[in-house]
This record gives structure tokens, C-alpha cells and sequence, in this order.
């Protein structure tokens, strides 16, 4: 087979007929200032909770949402008029939810954020049932509510959401965002609630329940990438894409074989367990093995499990490699290095942070926006054919 007929054969793996709804993500640098206050989303108050919830209860934990450095975060509608709100994309949860005119008069980030008024909607529909999700900075609480979904110009999709009427972390008030679009699987939700990407395939506005980023992590531009649903766009990345199985349908969780730091390191030898999260802005491991990484790349510790890197030194840094589906998966030091560049001074950042997972979800690895940045991810939940799936090629570069 001719090169020209094996690009054309794997450009056309996505059915021309798709639907694919895109929806332009922005992104928001936070500065290094921030670091410690958003530090709580990974570090869960109780252990990782897999698997559905247990009858009567209400809340779900969802400790792994990072939103550290950099927000990625796109514009939905909800009700009639669309009432229009931030939300970020998040892999590592499965509810919807946005900040409530109706909220507690002490909630500070509802002052601060656009605010959904149910009486404003001629769509709305009460449920009124109570709701909690528990993140690592505090809980946040709510009714559950239902009303029209826009997103990315489509409309007429009846979701389910949460209204939020209490929210007392810090993330949520110096956050951009507005609220959460979950895109974890339905194990995940808060009281059983139908995640939005399973409503949209439900009512035929997606053929699939497939959907894939693609992410700029170029500071010096606004333009944050896109996010896909009902598919990918092979002209974000080189093909082909490498499928590796999901092995816990909560979080999107894969089976990391090994990872290779230059020639001379090993982590991750007996292989180990890895979670593709666009809430986590860096790449986490296990405190000893993230060290051993750094003690090989000259990284300087800081607090809470970060490193500085000497910016003269990233050209005689080598490669982090990722082991996934039998394929290697190279980071050069251009990649998993954060260069902040304020009132003429450069920072370089660490693009590993130290995060311990406890039992039974962890010891774990979480491949976020640094790796996926680099990467472009397909989360395939898969159909009664075949089981979840996630595909992972190069990114292209912006303009190419």
C-alpha cells in the first residue's frame, strides 16, 4: 500500500457522516501565586472511592481535578434563552453543575461567577433532590435541576444538573471557570444522574459516545485548543492512533507498562496503573518514584511535591518515555517543562509533581494537561460491541 493510500485509509476511520460538535477551549494561566490554594483537589480528605455509590448516598468524592497552573474551559448554554457559563471539561468526574442564583448569601464564589436562574428559562423543570460532591478543599452542595443543554451549537438536549447553592472552597472563587462538565463514566455521577455525553448519544445529537482534546499549551496564546465530541478531528494529530483498554470504566484508567527517564531509569517497572485527566494540570506519580525522576533531571524541590527546573539546563535534559499499548510515548524537556515568563524573569517549572494515591484506587499515575498537551486523547466508552477504549497519538503542532 502506497503512503498516499494508507493516509488516505486512516483518515477516513471516523465515518464521514459523524456528528462532531466542537467546542473552543480557553486558557487561563493562574501564575505560580495560586499553586497552593488550588492544591487541596489532589489531596483527598477520605480514601478514593471506585464503583457506585451505596444506596442513599448522596455524595461522590472527586479528589483527582487538579486546577493548578492552567484552566482549560469552554462556553455551554443551559435553559431557554440559553443562559451562557464557563465550565471546565473534566474527565475525572461525571456531573454537570454551575453556580445558582438561589445560592447561600455567604458563598462567595457565586458573587464572583454568572449564576443560573431558573426563572429566566422557559425550559426549566424542578427535581429539587439534594447533592454533594466532596473535593479535597471542601465540599461543594446543591439541588439537582433540569433544563435545555447548549453546547458547541447544538441544543434540545434534556440534562440533568446541579445547581450549586454552597460552595465554600477557595478553588472555586479565584477560579475562571464557572462550573464542572463531568465526562467520566456514569459510576462517577452523584446520584445516579446521566452524565451530559450519554444524554447527547441518548437522544441522537452524537452518533457515539466518543469524544477527544486537543490542547495548546502555549502560554502566550488565548487559544486553548478544542475539545470534540462524537469523535476526533484527524487533523489535530499524526496518525495513527494507538488504542489502549480501560481497565476501571470510573475514571478513564489504563495500564501504564513502563516509564523510562533517558537510558539510565526505570519507574513504573512492574507496571502500574494510569488515569488520563484534562483536570490535572501536570503529570503526578508516587513520591519515591517522582523523586528518583528528578534526582535524574536535576530537579530542585519546592512544597507540596513540585520541582524547579534550571532553564539553562532543559536542552541537556533527556526524554520521559511512556510506555502504553506497546508503543513509547517520548516527552522531550520542551514538553514536560513550564516555562513562565514575568516582568523579565523566567521560571521553569517541573511538569512532575509528588501525589500519593492511597488504596484501593492508588498507587497511581495521573497523565494530565502536560502529557495531553503533547498527546491528543480519544475517549472511546465503547458500545455493546466493544469495551472503552482510549486513543493516543501525537499532537500537531498549532499552524502545521
Amino acid at each position: 500500500m502506497s503512503p498516499s493510500s494508507l493516509l488516505l485509509l486512516l483518515l477516513a476511520v471516523e465515518p464521514a457522516r459523524a456528528t462532531l460538535i466542537r467546542v473552543p477551549l480557553r486558557r487561563i494561566y493562574t501564575g505560580p501565586r495560586t499553586l497552593n490554594p488550588l492544591r487541596g483537589w489532589g489531596k483527598p480528605a477520605k480514601p478514593l472511592r471506585l464503583g457506585a455509590p451505596s444506596p442513599g448516598d448522596k455524595s461522590v468524592f472527586v479528589p483527582l481535578s487538579d486546577y493548578m497552573n492552567a484552566q482549560y474551559y469552554g462556553e455551554i448554554g443551559l435553559g431557554t434563552p440559553p443562559q451562557n457559563f464557563s465550565v471546565v471539561f473534566d474527565t475525572g468526574s461525571s456531573n454537570l453543575w454551575v453556580p445558582s442564583v438561589r445560592c447561600h448569601f455567604f458563598s462567595l464564589p457565586c458573587w464572583l461567577h454568572r449564576r443560573f436562574n431558573p426563572k429566566a428559562s422557559s425550559s426549566f423543570r424542578p427535581n429539587g433532590t439534594k447533592f454533594a460532591i466532596q473535593y479535597g478543599t471542601g465540599r461543594l452542595d446543591g439541588i439537582l435541576s433540569e433544563d435545555k443543554l447548549t453546547i458547541g451549537g447544538i441544543t434540545g438536549a434534556s440534562v440533568v444538573f446541579g445547581e450549586a447553592l454552597w460552595e465554600p472552597s477557595l478553588t472555586f472563587t479565584i477560579a475562571r471557570f464557572d462550573g464542572i462538565l463531568g465526562l467520566g463514566f456514569p459510576t462517577l455521577a452523584v446520584d445516579g444522574v446521566r452524565p451530559p455525553l450519554d444524554i447527547l448519544v441518548d437522544q441522537g445529537l452524537l452518533d457515539k459516545p466518543v469524544f477527544s482534546f486537543y490542547l495548546n499549551r502555549d502560554l502566550e496564546m488565548a487559544d486553548g485548543g478544542e475539545l470534540v465530541l462524537g469523535g476526533s478531528d484527524p487533523a489535530h494529530y499524526i496518525p495513527p492512533l494507538t488504542f489502549v483498554p480501560v481497565t476501571i470504566p470510573a475514571y478513564w484508567q489504563i495500564h501504564m507498562e513502563r516509564v523510562k527517564v533517558g537510558t539510565g531509569l526505570t519507574l513504573c517497572a512492574q507496571g502500574c496503573a494510569a488515569i488520563l485527566d484534562t483536570g490535572t494540570s501536570l503529570i503526578t506519580g508516587p513520591t519515591e518514584e517522582i523523586r528518583a525522576l528528578h534526582v535524574a533531571i536535576g530537579g530542585i524541590p519546592l512544597l507540596a511535591g513540585e520541582y524547579l527546573i534550571q532553564c539553562s539546563q532543559i536542552p541537556t535534559l533527556p526524554p520521559v518515555s511512556f510506555l502504553l499499548g506497546g508503543v513509547w510515548f517520548n516527552l522531550t524537556a520542551q514538553d514536560y517543562v513550564i516555562q513562565i515568563a514575568r516582568g523579565g524573569v523566567r521560571l521553569c517549572l517541573s511538569g512532575f509533581q509528588a501525589l500519593d494515591v492511597p488504596p484501593p484506587a492508588g498507587p497511581l499515575w495521573i497523565l494530565g494537561d502536560v502529557f495531553l498537551g503533547s498527546y491528543v486523547a480519544v475517549f472511546d466508552r465503547g458500545d455493546m460491541k466493544g469495551a472503552a477504549r482510549v486513543g493516543l497519538a501525537r499532537a500537531r503542532p498549532r499552524g502545521a
